[in-house]
């Protein structure tokens, strides 16, 4: 389930995001989004390659790439949304932190929880 306000659009300097064009509401699911879950073995392999920035951790051991927009979505310590991961339904959702304007970019917090202002890894660099 994607909402249908929600769109791809370029941004300044992080490529892709995901937009509204409509207003959303505090609390509001944006997105659930399907995921393949991969073992630590593929994860070897997702790492030696482009999708390694786009996957996302898994439980205790393994990492799934999720489908939808959920790969899209752009890190933010002062994110609008946050993500919930369903490990029964093997589903991530998105839900808005806040309201959110008309032709604003919808951000997730890369650190897993959608305030935490700890570096991730590629500031951490």
């Amino acid at each position: 389930m994607i909402l249908p306000c929600l769109y791809i659009a370029q941004t300044g300097e992080m490529g892709r995001g995901v937009f509204t064009s409509e207003p959303i509401a505090k609390h509001e699911v944006v997105e659930i989004a399907p995921v393949l879950v991969m073992n630590a073995s593929d994860r070897e392999h997702l790492e030696r390659t482009r999708l390694h920035d786009y996957i996302f951790e898994w439980g205790e051991f393994d990492v799934c790439m999720a489908l939808g927009y959920i790969p899209i979505y752009n890190h933010s310590y002062s994110s609008n949304c946050d993500y919930h991961m369903d490990y029964d339904d093997d589903t991530i959702t998105i839900i808005t932190m806040r309201d959110i304007e008309a032709g604003e970019e919808l951000f997730i917090n890369y650190n897993g929880a959608w305030d935490d202002d700890k570096p991730i890894w590629f500031d951490a660099k």
